[in-house]
């Protein structure tokens, strides 16, 4: 794979430099509500633009259906991207239309345009290989050089990331380069004890991780929403709690397999409860009650874990010499339920050994929640991306760099 490193050794002057960043960025409204994204792709246009490219940034935001919607336009994160360079950014409208065709032609060397959200298009996300090839025809037909930098998005075979690569010379910016050589760290060069914190709400968008953990992992701590059902392939009662039934079965499996291979799978043992979910637009009190793991209500709700809980993680992490962790503890949104989450974040800073923050909802709860993000080893900027990687598949999107 190479790198932008050897492109700036190139010489990129003039050169018209399309770079596939990840702005996906959560929006209320038009109002960024947290830019880690951006700033994760700042120093590879800055590089680039500094050696005198004309740089063309591109990016997905949201799930529009293949059309434009005003909902989920790029203007927002083009401001951004302007302001953290302190630089004017020119924002085209279209993708491959007339105003991205002028707003890259505007160019000066060292200049910066933002192209619409690529999903505007249906040719970004087609499964019709010819349809995605025109697409990325189009697009190859603005710039001179490709630079792969959204490493959320490498997960997806979609035109900019897989099919555009191939079609112009291709490099790796700063950003995916760090998360591959981090992820790495956690497949190839693991210092023990290695442990893995798994939350968020569905066990199914984690079995495929657990499966190659149980055999590379030294401690799997599980919370979340995930959790419950956990909780219930063990026998537990776990009221209306999130659960996946269908998953009992794998998830029984898992436990079995855990303990033949002498990997330490930690499950809550306390649990914050509430009879209903709470209101996350006015945060207003929610007055949980905390109860034993297998003592919860029938007509209650696990929303965190608990007090204990929250210590017996942090033990388990004391002396990890590797973490990884993806998906909050709990409904981290609400003051009442973000303690679980706050408790395994501060395990992490307090850890010895190298950690990682595995994008998604954990990046998000660490900035929402006030942490340092220097305090942490790594703060990915992929959640499925990374998660994908550990799992063992082949991205298509760094597949199409070390072409």
């Amino acid at each position: 794979m190479k790198t932008i490193d050897e492109l700036l050794s190139e010489g990129v002057a003039g050169k018209r430099v399309f770079v596939r960043a990840d702005l996906n960025v959560p929006l209320d409204g038009t109002t960024i509500t947290d830019d880690g994204r951006i700033r994760a792709v700042v120093p590879t246009v800055k590089a680039l633009a500094d050696a005198g490219a004309r740089v063309i940034v591109a990016s997905h935001l949201g799930r529009p259906k293949g059309a434009p919607d005003p909902a989920f336009s790029l203007a927002p994160a083009a401001a951004r991207l302007g302001e953290l360079l302190g630089a004017d950014v020119a924002f085209a409208e279209d993708t491959v239309g007339t105003s991205a065709e002028a707003a890259v032609a505007g160019l000066a060397d060292g200049g910066v345009a933002v192209i619409e959200n690529l999903r505007f298009n249906a040719g970004e996300t087609s499964k019709d290989d010819a349809e995605r090839a025109a697409f990325a025809d189009r697009l190859a037909g603005l710039a001179d050089v490709y630079v792969g930098d959204g490493f959320g998005a490498v997960h997806r075979k979609h035109a900019s990331v897989f099919d555009l690569p191939k079609r112009l010379p291709h490099y790796a910016g700063y950003l995916i380069a760090t998360e591959v050589g981090v992820l790495k760290k956690l497949t190839d060069d693991v210092k023990r004890p290695y442990v893995v914190a798994l939350g968020g709400a569905k066990v199914s968008d984690k079995l495929a991780v657990i499966d190659q953990l149980l055999g590379k992992a030294d401690r799997l701590l599980i919370g979340g929403g995930m959790a419950y059902t956990f909780l219930k392939a063990k026998g537990y009662e776990v009221g209306i709690s999130l659960l996946q039934e269908d998953q009992i079965p794998a998830v029984q499996e898992y436990i079995e397999r855990a303990e033949k291979n002498g990997v330490e799978l930690v499950l809550p043992v306390d649990v914050l409860v509430a009879p209903e979910f709470p209101d996350l637009k006015t945060k207003a009190p929610a007055n949980p009650t905390t109860v034993a793991a297998d003592a919860i209500p029938a007509d209650q709700e696990g929303l965190d874990i608990g007090p204990e809980t929250r210590k017996l993680y942090a033990s388990k992490l004391a002396d990890a010499g590797t973490v990884f962790w993806n998906g909050p503890m709990g409904v981290f949104e609400h003051p009442d339920y973000a303690e679980g989450t706050k408790a395994v974040a501060q395990a992490l800073v307090d850890a010895p050994g190298f950690t990682v923050v595995g994008g998604g909802d954990s990046a998000a709860a660490v900035r929402t929640l006030g942490f340092d993000e220097t305090a942490f080893g790594h703060i990915s900027t992929g959640g499925g991306a990374s998660l994908e990687y550990l799992e063992g598949k082949t991205l298509p999107g760094l597949a199409a760099l070390e072409d």
